[in-house]
């Protein structure tokens, strides 16, 4: 018998046994040293059920477990409501702050009290507070890295004048306001000053996060426009956060004298920051110069300014926040330096955190207070005078500059955006005591109001200046062949040309073949954009140089690619649509199949597909969800690359199964025309021989290009057949059957298009 095999089992064995009586020894000795001791026993005549029943409420009131309850009810929410927002063209960022209003007592409160109270007791708002402001700490140096001083630094003449154009009207209408609402509507004890400050501040805040999404969405940030805006908005974010200090000052010192200390040293921290710390970050980041992490060390190095940066500012009195953001802002200026420390905060504040301070707002938004139609009219006042101030304030100040109208109205619209920006300074007022709560919950709904309106004004605006230049812009319809490839990692996009090519080689000048990447507008940052863009292109337009090709590049950020692709796709006269088929990294896997089928329970889109009967949750589909709602919605012949280290489509293999799959002859007769192919097709039903129409196809075809085409009549295919061939061509119901019936070709196809036919 060979020991060596069993070794480890009676090692393992062995010791179990030895260290369980050793324990249990032990034990039995010790009991006799309780002789002489008084030892209290608890005693409880309840049954072990009771027992285990009172423990468990125990456990479920237990401070850590409620807020781990609370956090996961409120990221489900709000993702719920943020994707909705996404749904309807809004930023999710709505959503997730109308998740924190359902949560509060507005809603949920309001219509399930013992739920509310259960999960949202008094006494545990603390820690959610807490873990809250932790978040916003993150957040804030995060918005201060994405901001560009360069750019400023450069471009910042006429967005400074528009940007703090933009503060002042609406600051200066926020104080004429609070002189007609403080009587009725400021806290008990808080002086006029101090209430009309934080309103005013409130009202000249912009939101730049949010703006320098929508922009990247609306494809703006290459245009003149985009890049005024995205400088408006910076410098908008550091003026209003330098205001803020000074406000927050202000109000706790309780007159502007007193407040004077405040504001010298918080000047002082600005000072230090800048010229001691900033070179000091800079020389640590040119370590990390041409690296791609960034070690623990450092790491540590940036989190401690961070924190210290926040501690200061809050002994001072300007807020732990703008600590954050000046922290964030005085970051080495190196893209790819600040991408690589954002990644490593962003997960954790934007998508675990941040969620925390919008119900944390909600719970503290009474929209119930606002009761009377006298307070909805005040509320209707002052989102009216939040607009006019910030809209029309940066609307004509641009104009002044001499901006068309058009851009002016754009500029007034993304300036009116206010966000999560917003939230933040009214809880701070709220904290400081300087807003009541019905007072609050106004403003939050301006807020809401202000941030949503931003979408349709935007739309509403394109639509009155929409003018016979931007029509002509669109695609012209006359003869040329038009390919779009949509592809979402460089390597993609590559093989796709390449197909492209193929199928249009000596078309010349009638062809226009256009590569298309739509990348997730969270994945970018506004400062290393064209960074991203170039680093996507780069092996496109390697390739295109190396066929000789010309290739329009058309980059878009999105909120939701599916939607945005197929509206590009039906709205640009394409007539072939390419795409690589998607593929799940858990593919083949226990773990992938479980994956797959949780997405498919949990997915609302399905869902909601299930309930209408437009789809079964339940069903084997030869496509990914992303490629199916693809097909589903372009009205265009759709070409899906399943890549098998493609290269170019020298020998083609065309299989026909019914009479439906003969549209795949238009194509296979292009690859003949453009890249002299050699066609095998298989008659699988010999239904060729008996078509007189396809028959004169196939002559007419072999006229031009005689000897490239191949019939082929054989039942079985053999693997080597399959492998010896560049691509196959199929359509999309055959490639179905093949799925269904799980063909043994499968395993052995070449690369393969599968073409749909609308």
């Amino acid at each position: 018998m060979n020991w060596g095999k069993y070794r480890n089992i009676i090692f393992y064995i062995s010791t179990i046994i030895v260290f369980s009586s050793l324990m249990y020894f032990f034990i039995i000795e010790g009991q006799t040293l309780e002789i002489g001791e008084k030892i209290i026993t608890k005693t409880n005549n309840s049954s072990s059920w009771d027992n285990f029943l009172e423990s468990f409420k125990t456990n479920l009131h237990h401070p850590l477990a409620l807020l781990l309850a609370q956090i996961v009810t409120i990221i489900l929410v709000a993702r719920l409501f943020g994707w909705i927002c996404m749904k309807i063209k809004q930023p999710s960022v709505i959503g997730e702050m109308i998740a924190g209003i359902v949560l509060g007592p507005s809603l949920v409160g309001m219509y399930f009290p013992e739920f509310s109270a259960f999960l949202f007791p008094k006494e545990s708002l603390g820690n959610l507070q807490f873990l809250s402001q932790i978040g916003l700490i993150l957040f804030m140096y995060i918005v201060g890295m994405e901001l560009d001083l360069s750019v400023l630094r450069k471009k910042a003449h006429d967005a400074v004048v528009i940007s703090h154009a933009s503060i002042i009207i609406p600051f200066a209408l926020g104080i004429g306001l609070s002189y007609f609402i403080y009587k009725e509507f400021a806290p008990e004890g808080i002086q006029f000053t101090s209430f009309a400050l934080f309103i005013a501040i409130a009202m000249s805040i912009t939101a730049f996060p949010v703006l320098a999404r929508i922009v990247q969405e609306r494809n703006l940030q290459k245009t003149k426009l985009g890049t005024v805006v995205i400088t408006c908005a910076a410098a908008d974010d550091i003026t209003a956060w330098c205001i803020l200090a000074a406000v927050i000052a202000i109000v706790k010192a309780g007159s502007f004298e007193s407040s004077l200390y405040v504001i010298l040293m918080a000047i002082a921290y600005v000072f230090f920051m800048i010229k001691i710390v900033r070179p000091f970050l800079k020389r640590i980041g040119d370590l990390q110069a041409g690296k791609s992490t960034i070690n623990k060390p450092m790491v540590a190095i940036f989190f401690l300014t961070l924190i210290l940066s926040a501690y200061a500012t809050e002994v001072i009195g300007i807020h732990a926040l703008f600590g954050a953001f000046m922290a964030g802002a005085i970051m080495p200026e190196n893209a790819k330096f600040r991408t690589l420390f954002i990644d490593k905060v962003e997960d954790v504040a934007l998508v675990l955190l941040l969620p925390l301070f919008f119900v944390f707002t909600g719970l503290r938004t009474q929209i119930g207070l606002l009761n009377d139609s006298h307070l909805w009219i005040t509320a209707g006042f002052i989102i009216l005078t939040a607009v006019i101030g910030k809209f029309a304030g940066s609307a004509l100040t641009a104009k002044f500059l001499g901006i068309n109208w058009k851009e002016s109205l754009t500029i007034g619209a993304l300036m009116n955006t206010r966000g999560l920006m917003e939230l933040i300074v009214l809880n701070i007022g709220y904290d400081l005591g300087v807003l009541s709560p019905q007072i609050f919950a106004m403003m939050v709904i301006m807020a809401l109001f202000t941030t949503f309106m931003t979408g349709p004004a935007l739309d509403f605006i394109n639509f009155i200046f929409k003018s016979k230049k931007d029509e002509d812009e669109s695609p012209e319809n006359d003869a040329k062949y038009r390919v779009l490839l949509s592809f979402d990692h460089p390597e993609s996009g590559s093989t796709l040309l390449k197909l492209a090519h193929d199928f249009t080689n000596k078309m010349n000048g009638n062809k226009s073949i256009t590569a298309m990447n739509i990348a997730p507008v969270n994945e970018m940052h506004a400062y290393d954009i064209n960074e991203y863009e170039n680093e996507q292109f780069k092996n496109v337009i390697e390739t295109s140089n190396d066929l000789n090709l010309e290739v329009t590049t058309l980059f878009k950020a999105s909120n939701d690619i599916e939607n945005d692709l197929t509206h590009i796709t039906n709205k640009g006269n394409y007539d072939l649509l390419l795409i690589m088929l998607g593929k799940s990294m858990y593919e083949g896997s226990l773990l992938g199949r479980l994956l797959g089928f949780t997405t498919k329970i949990i997915n609302p889109e399905k869902l909601l597909n299930t309930v209408k009967g437009k789809g079964n949750i339940f069903n084997n589909s030869p496509f990914d969800d992303f490629t199916l709602q693809i097909l589903d919605k372009t009205h265009i012949p759709v070409g899906i690359l399943v890549e098998k280290e493609f290269t170019s489509a020298d020998k083609v293999f065309v299989p026909i199964f019914n009479l439906s799959d003969f549209y795949l002859l238009e194509y296979a007769k292009r690859l003949i025309n453009n890249n002299n192919s050699q066609i095998i097709i298989l008659d699988v039903a010999g239904q060729i021989r008996n078509n007189i129409e396809v028959k004169e196809l196939i002559r007419s075809i072999e006229q031009v290009a005689p000897n490239h085409i191949t019939l082929y009549n054989e039942k079985k295919i053999e693997k080597e057949f399959l492998n010896s061939q560049d691509l196959m061509l199929i359509s999309s119901k055959s490639w179905k059957n093949l799925i269904d019936t799980k063909s043994i070709w499968l395993s052995d196809i070449p690369s393969t298009v599968i073409i749909s036919n609308p």
